[in-house]
Formats: structure tokens, C-alpha cells, sequence
């Protein structure tokens, strides 16, 4: 089973990115293949200045990678569910 990781570029009181967090964490439920199991890393991105730079009024920005691969920007401002179980299907 590959190992991913999402990356969630979110910032201090922002219920966007609340909203998307928890989205995301209730996909997390394994499925009848196991293939709900991932681990999400949360990003203020105003601790990086680079980060402000490149995703400032995207916030909140997910991100995927698989078993330590380049990330992969897959939404921002809303959880699009349907791109994170297209990941989530895809090389299992």
C-alpha cells in the first residue's frame, strides 16, 4: 500500500481552512480496501514568507504527495472531495 500524506497550507483563524481540515479528516475512515489511511500535515504559512508569497489569497491550499514523491497541489479554498478520492484510488 503506498504511503501518502497531504499537506494542508492554511493560516491562524481562518475557518476556511477549519472547514477543509475537517473535511479532509473525515475521509480518513479506511474503506473496504484500506484505502482511506493518510496523514495530513498542517502549514501556517504565515510562519514562511516564501509560502506567503506563493499561496497568499489561495489559502487554503491542499497538497498530496505519494510514498515521498513531489506534492501535488490538488484544491484550494474548498475540499474537492471527488480529487482527493481520485488520489486516494489511484496506486494503491
Amino acid at each position: 500500500m503506498s504511503e501518502i500524506h497531504f499537506t494542508l497550507y492554511s493560516r491562524s483563524y481562518c475557518h476556511l481552512c477549519e472547514d477543509m481540515l475537517q473535511a479532509l479528516l473525515a475521509l480518513q475512515a479506511p474503506d473496504e480496501n484500506n484505502a482511506g489511511w493518510f496523514d495530513v500535515e498542517v502549514i501556517d504559512v504565515d510562519d514562511h514568507p516564501d509560502l506567503v508569497a506563493k499561496y497568499d489569497e489561495l489559502v487554503p491550499v491542499l497538497s498530496a504527495s505519494r510514498d515521498g514523491g513531489a506534492l501535488m497541489q490538488l484544491c484550494h479554498y474548498f475540499l474537492d472531495v471527488e480529487s482527493v478520492k481520485k488520489f486516494l484510488s489511484e496506486g494503491g
